[in-house]
């Protein structure tokens, strides 16, 4: 779960960015934070590093898929 302390902090974004799912090992096209769709493990990246690598996430149901998603992003 993100939080927040300072909402003033924040800006408000509607962005198919957010729509976007990533696979393992993929290079982050936007820095911030990102969470896994399977189980909701959530990472912080810079842009242009690349997401964790099949096999440094993995969950325990191997038929759940590794996906992330940006939750927030910056540029």
């Amino acid at each position: 779960m993100i939080y927040y302390q300072n909402g003033s902090s924040l800006t408000h974004l509607n962005s198919e960015a957010f729509n976007t799912t990533y696979e393992p090992g993929q290079r982050a096209p936007f820095g911030g934070i990102y969470k896994c769709k399977g189980c909701g493990h959530e990472i912080g990246i810079a842009k242009g590093h690349f997401l964790p690598p099949q096999n440094h996430h993995q969950h325990a149901n191997y038929f759940v898929s590794i996906l992330w998603q940006p939750v927030v992003i910056h540029n």
